[in-house]
Protein backbone atom coordinates (compact mmCIF):
# COMPACT_ATOMS: atom_id res chain seq x y z
CA UNK A 1 0.00 0.00 0.00
CA UNK A 2 2.91 2.31 0.74
CA UNK A 3 4.29 1.60 -2.74
CA UNK A 4 0.94 2.46 -4.27
CA UNK A 5 0.70 5.79 -2.49
CA UNK A 6 4.21 6.79 -3.63
CA UNK A 7 3.62 6.24 -7.36
CA UNK A 8 3.82 9.51 -9.30
CA UNK A 9 3.29 10.56 -12.91
CA UNK A 10 7.06 10.71 -13.35
CA UNK A 11 7.34 6.96 -12.58
CA UNK A 12 5.43 5.79 -15.64
CA UNK A 13 6.51 8.74 -17.78
CA UNK A 14 10.15 7.70 -17.32
CA UNK A 15 9.30 4.09 -18.21
CA UNK A 16 7.61 5.15 -21.44
CA UNK A 17 10.57 7.39 -22.35
CA UNK A 18 12.89 4.40 -21.99
CA UNK A 19 10.49 2.23 -24.04
CA UNK A 20 10.46 4.85 -26.80
CA UNK A 21 14.27 5.03 -26.80
CA UNK A 22 14.40 1.25 -27.15
CA UNK A 23 11.88 1.40 -29.99
CA UNK A 24 14.10 3.86 -31.84
CA UNK A 25 16.97 1.38 -31.75
CA UNK A 26 14.95 -0.65 -34.27
CA UNK A 27 16.24 1.86 -36.82
CA UNK A 28 19.84 1.02 -35.98
CA UNK A 29 20.25 -2.73 -35.70
CA UNK A 30 18.52 -6.01 -34.91
CA UNK A 31 18.56 -7.30 -31.32
CA UNK A 32 17.26 -10.58 -29.97
CA UNK A 33 16.55 -9.20 -26.48
CA UNK A 34 15.17 -5.77 -27.41
CA UNK A 35 11.55 -6.93 -27.58
CA UNK A 36 11.73 -8.38 -24.06
CA UNK A 37 13.25 -5.15 -22.75
CA UNK A 38 10.57 -3.04 -24.47
CA UNK A 39 7.72 -5.15 -23.11
CA UNK A 40 9.23 -5.28 -19.61
CA UNK A 41 9.76 -1.50 -19.39
CA UNK A 42 6.38 -0.70 -20.98
CA UNK A 43 4.56 -3.14 -18.72
CA UNK A 44 6.26 -1.70 -15.64
CA UNK A 45 5.14 1.76 -16.72
CA UNK A 46 1.64 0.51 -17.44
CA UNK A 47 1.35 -1.06 -13.98
CA UNK A 48 2.58 2.15 -12.32
CA UNK A 49 0.17 4.11 -14.53
CA UNK A 50 -2.72 1.88 -13.45
CA UNK A 51 -1.78 2.13 -9.77
CA UNK A 52 -1.58 5.91 -9.99
CA UNK A 53 -5.07 6.16 -11.49
CA UNK A 54 -6.40 3.71 -8.90
CA UNK A 55 -4.96 5.75 -6.03
CA UNK A 56 -6.28 9.00 -7.48
CA UNK A 57 -9.71 7.45 -7.85
CA UNK A 58 -9.67 6.30 -4.22
CA UNK A 59 -8.54 9.67 -2.89
CA UNK A 60 -11.19 11.62 -4.78
CA UNK A 61 -13.86 8.88 -4.50
CA UNK A 62 -14.61 9.20 -8.19
CA UNK A 63 -13.70 7.13 -11.29
CA UNK A 64 -10.55 8.48 -13.04
CA UNK A 65 -12.68 9.61 -15.98
CA UNK A 66 -14.55 11.98 -13.66
CA UNK A 67 -12.12 12.80 -10.84
CA UNK A 68 -10.29 15.60 -12.68
CA UNK A 69 -9.20 16.81 -16.10
CA UNK A 70 -5.67 15.66 -15.38
CA UNK A 71 -6.81 12.12 -14.64
CA UNK A 72 -9.00 12.11 -17.77
CA UNK A 73 -5.98 12.94 -19.94
CA UNK A 74 -3.97 10.21 -18.19
CA UNK A 75 -6.75 7.70 -18.85
CA UNK A 76 -6.47 8.55 -22.55
CA UNK A 77 -2.72 7.85 -22.42
CA UNK A 78 -3.44 4.62 -20.49
CA UNK A 79 -5.76 3.36 -23.24
CA UNK A 80 -3.14 4.13 -25.90
CA UNK A 81 -0.50 2.18 -23.94
CA UNK A 82 -2.88 -0.75 -23.54
CA UNK A 83 -3.35 -0.85 -27.31
CA UNK A 84 0.41 -0.59 -27.81
CA UNK A 85 1.13 -3.50 -25.47
CA UNK A 86 -1.52 -5.63 -27.14
CA UNK A 87 -0.07 -4.96 -30.60
CA UNK A 88 3.48 -5.60 -29.36
CA UNK A 89 2.52 -8.98 -27.95
CA UNK A 90 0.86 -10.01 -31.22
CA UNK A 91 3.78 -9.01 -33.47
CA UNK A 92 7.25 -8.59 -31.97
CA UNK A 93 8.60 -6.70 -34.97
CA UNK A 94 5.63 -4.35 -35.42
CA UNK A 95 7.16 -0.87 -34.91
CA UNK A 96 3.98 0.76 -33.60
CA UNK A 97 5.80 2.31 -30.64
CA UNK A 98 7.96 4.48 -32.89
CA UNK A 99 4.79 6.28 -34.00
CA UNK A 100 2.43 5.94 -31.02
CA UNK A 101 4.68 6.43 -27.97
CA UNK A 102 5.54 10.08 -28.82
CA UNK A 103 1.80 10.83 -28.70
CA UNK A 104 1.52 9.12 -25.32
CA UNK A 105 4.47 11.09 -23.96
CA UNK A 106 2.93 14.31 -25.24
CA UNK A 107 -0.35 13.52 -23.45
CA UNK A 108 1.37 12.70 -20.15
CA UNK A 109 3.52 15.83 -20.25
CA UNK A 110 0.45 17.93 -21.06
CA UNK A 111 -1.25 16.45 -17.97
CA UNK A 112 1.21 18.43 -15.82
CA UNK A 113 -0.45 21.61 -17.10
CA UNK A 114 -4.04 20.40 -16.71
CA UNK A 115 -6.15 21.09 -13.65
CA UNK A 116 -5.98 18.34 -11.00
CA UNK A 117 -8.92 19.83 -9.07
CA UNK A 118 -11.84 17.54 -8.33
CA UNK A 119 -14.70 17.76 -10.79
CA UNK A 120 -17.31 19.62 -8.75
CA UNK A 121 -20.06 18.68 -11.17
CA UNK A 122 -20.15 15.10 -9.85
CA UNK A 123 -18.26 15.32 -6.53
CA UNK A 124 -21.39 15.57 -4.41
CA UNK A 125 -22.80 12.49 -2.65
CA UNK A 126 -26.37 13.69 -3.09
CA UNK A 127 -28.49 10.67 -4.17
CA UNK A 128 -30.36 12.94 -6.55
CA UNK A 129 -27.11 13.39 -8.50
CA UNK A 130 -26.69 9.63 -9.14
CA UNK A 131 -28.23 9.91 -12.61
CA UNK A 132 -26.00 12.87 -13.36
CA UNK A 133 -22.91 10.85 -12.42
CA UNK A 134 -23.93 7.96 -14.66
CA UNK A 135 -24.51 10.30 -17.58
CA UNK A 136 -21.22 12.11 -16.90
CA UNK A 137 -19.15 8.91 -16.91
CA UNK A 138 -20.89 7.78 -20.11
CA UNK A 139 -20.07 11.11 -21.72
CA UNK A 140 -16.44 11.09 -20.53
CA UNK A 141 -15.97 7.44 -21.53
CA UNK A 142 -17.32 7.90 -25.04
CA UNK A 143 -15.12 10.94 -25.60
CA UNK A 144 -11.96 9.31 -24.27
CA UNK A 145 -12.41 6.19 -26.41
CA UNK A 146 -13.35 8.30 -29.44
CA UNK A 147 -10.22 10.41 -29.08
CA UNK A 148 -8.17 7.24 -28.51
CA UNK A 149 -9.42 6.13 -31.93
CA UNK A 150 -8.15 9.39 -33.41
CA UNK A 151 -4.74 8.79 -31.79
CA UNK A 152 -4.55 5.31 -33.28
CA UNK A 153 -5.67 6.63 -36.67
CA UNK A 154 -2.99 9.30 -36.49
CA UNK A 155 -0.31 6.72 -35.73
CA UNK A 156 -1.54 4.59 -38.63
CA UNK A 157 -1.38 7.65 -40.88
CA UNK A 158 2.23 8.30 -39.94
CA UNK A 159 3.05 4.67 -40.68
CA UNK A 160 1.26 4.91 -44.03
CA UNK A 161 3.21 8.01 -45.06
CA UNK A 162 6.50 6.46 -43.96
CA UNK A 163 5.73 3.21 -45.79
CA UNK A 164 4.63 5.12 -48.90
CA UNK A 165 7.84 7.15 -48.96
CA UNK A 166 9.96 4.05 -48.38
CA UNK A 167 8.37 2.14 -51.26
CA UNK A 168 8.53 5.16 -53.55
CA UNK A 169 12.28 5.45 -53.01
CA UNK A 170 12.72 1.64 -52.99
CA UNK A 171 14.22 1.60 -49.52
CA UNK A 172 14.33 -1.62 -47.53
CA UNK A 173 13.30 -2.01 -43.91
CA UNK A 174 15.83 -3.09 -41.31
CA UNK A 175 15.37 -6.46 -39.63
CA UNK A 176 13.28 -6.09 -36.50
CA UNK A 177 11.40 -3.11 -37.95
CA UNK A 178 8.13 -4.29 -39.48
CA UNK A 179 5.25 -2.27 -40.95
CA UNK A 180 1.96 -3.48 -42.48
CA UNK A 181 1.24 -3.08 -46.18
CA UNK A 182 -0.21 0.17 -47.53
CA UNK A 183 -3.55 -1.53 -48.18
CA UNK A 184 -3.78 -2.83 -44.62
CA UNK A 185 -2.76 0.51 -43.10
CA UNK A 186 -5.37 2.32 -45.22
CA UNK A 187 -8.02 -0.15 -44.04
CA UNK A 188 -7.06 0.19 -40.39
CA UNK A 189 -6.99 3.95 -40.78
CA UNK A 190 -10.51 3.89 -42.25
CA UNK A 191 -11.90 1.86 -39.35
CA UNK A 192 -10.12 3.97 -36.74
CA UNK A 193 -11.72 7.10 -38.18
CA UNK A 194 -15.17 5.54 -38.49
CA UNK A 195 -15.21 4.11 -34.97
CA UNK A 196 -13.83 7.30 -33.41
CA UNK A 197 -16.38 9.51 -35.16
CA UNK A 198 -19.20 7.19 -34.06
CA UNK A 199 -18.03 7.31 -30.43
CA UNK A 200 -17.44 11.08 -30.52
CA UNK A 201 -20.94 11.58 -31.93
CA UNK A 202 -22.44 9.55 -29.08
CA UNK A 203 -20.23 11.51 -26.70
CA UNK A 204 -21.52 14.80 -28.06
CA UNK A 205 -25.13 13.57 -27.75
CA UNK A 206 -24.58 12.49 -24.15
CA UNK A 207 -22.85 15.83 -23.50
CA UNK A 208 -25.95 17.69 -24.62
CA UNK A 209 -28.01 15.53 -22.27
CA UNK A 210 -25.51 16.25 -19.49
CA UNK A 211 -25.88 19.96 -20.09
CA UNK A 212 -29.64 19.83 -19.59
CA UNK A 213 -29.37 17.36 -16.68
CA UNK A 214 -26.86 19.54 -14.80
CA UNK A 215 -28.91 22.72 -15.08
CA UNK A 216 -30.02 22.41 -11.45
CA UNK A 217 -26.66 21.33 -10.03
CA UNK A 218 -24.27 23.61 -8.04
CA UNK A 219 -21.84 23.68 -10.98
CA UNK A 220 -23.81 23.27 -14.22
CA UNK A 221 -22.31 22.74 -17.65
CA UNK A 222 -22.47 25.95 -19.65
CA UNK A 223 -22.72 25.99 -23.43
CA UNK A 224 -20.07 28.72 -23.58
CA UNK A 225 -17.52 26.58 -21.69
CA UNK A 226 -14.33 26.56 -23.87
CA UNK A 227 -14.02 22.78 -23.49
CA UNK A 228 -17.60 22.32 -24.68
CA UNK A 229 -16.99 24.60 -27.65
CA UNK A 230 -13.70 22.87 -28.50
CA UNK A 231 -15.35 19.45 -28.37
CA UNK A 232 -18.15 20.68 -30.64
CA UNK A 233 -15.73 22.08 -33.20
CA UNK A 234 -13.73 18.85 -33.15
CA UNK A 235 -16.90 16.84 -33.75
CA UNK A 236 -17.91 19.06 -36.70
CA UNK A 237 -14.44 18.71 -38.24
CA UNK A 238 -14.55 14.93 -37.91
CA UNK A 239 -18.06 14.75 -39.41
CA UNK A 240 -16.90 16.79 -42.42
CA UNK A 241 -13.98 14.41 -42.78
CA UNK A 242 -16.23 11.34 -42.70
CA UNK A 243 -18.65 12.85 -45.23
CA UNK A 244 -15.72 13.36 -47.58
CA UNK A 245 -14.60 9.76 -47.09
CA UNK A 246 -18.06 8.37 -47.73
CA UNK A 247 -18.57 10.42 -50.90
CA UNK A 248 -15.18 9.42 -52.29
CA UNK A 249 -15.59 6.01 -53.86
CA UNK A 250 -11.89 5.23 -53.93
CA UNK A 251 -10.10 7.73 -51.69
CA UNK A 252 -6.35 7.67 -52.12
CA UNK A 253 -4.72 6.18 -49.07
CA UNK A 254 -2.17 8.97 -48.87
CA UNK A 255 -4.91 11.60 -48.93
CA UNK A 256 -6.77 9.77 -46.16
CA UNK A 257 -3.58 9.66 -44.12
CA UNK A 258 -2.96 13.40 -44.61
CA UNK A 259 -6.52 14.28 -43.63
CA UNK A 260 -6.32 12.07 -40.54
CA UNK A 261 -3.18 13.91 -39.50
CA UNK A 262 -4.99 17.21 -40.04
CA UNK A 263 -7.93 15.98 -37.96
CA UNK A 264 -5.59 14.97 -35.14
CA UNK A 265 -3.82 18.33 -35.28
CA UNK A 266 -7.13 20.11 -35.01
CA UNK A 267 -8.08 17.86 -32.10
CA UNK A 268 -4.78 18.46 -30.33
CA UNK A 269 -4.89 22.24 -30.68
CA UNK A 270 -8.55 22.69 -29.73
CA UNK A 271 -9.06 20.04 -27.06
CA UNK A 272 -5.74 19.32 -25.35
CA UNK A 273 -4.70 22.95 -25.68
CA UNK A 274 -7.95 24.08 -24.10
CA UNK A 275 -7.56 21.55 -21.28
CA UNK A 276 -4.05 22.85 -20.52
CA UNK A 277 -5.44 26.34 -19.91
CA UNK A 278 -8.72 25.20 -18.36
CA UNK A 279 -7.67 25.97 -14.79
CA UNK A 280 -6.56 29.44 -15.79
CA UNK A 281 -9.80 30.34 -17.55
CA UNK A 282 -12.00 28.72 -14.96
CA UNK A 283 -13.39 25.72 -16.84
CA UNK A 284 -14.27 22.94 -14.46
CA UNK A 285 -15.67 20.12 -16.52
CA UNK A 286 -14.41 17.32 -18.71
Amino acid sequence: MCFMSNVSVFCFLASYVVAFALELTRLLRRSSIRWYAIVAVSLAGFIAHTVYLFVQSGQKELPPLLSSMQDWVLVLAWIAILFYLFASLIDREFALGVFLLPLVLLLIVSAYFVSADTNFLVSTDNPEQAALKRLAITHAGLLVFGIAGVLVGFAMSLMYLYQHRRLKHKQSLREGFSLPSLARLAKWNWWAVMVSVFLLTLGMASGIGLGFQSSGSPSPVTWTDPVVLASGLTWVAMIVFVVWLVKSRHPAGRKVAMLTIWAFGFLLVTLVGTLMFAERIGAGHV
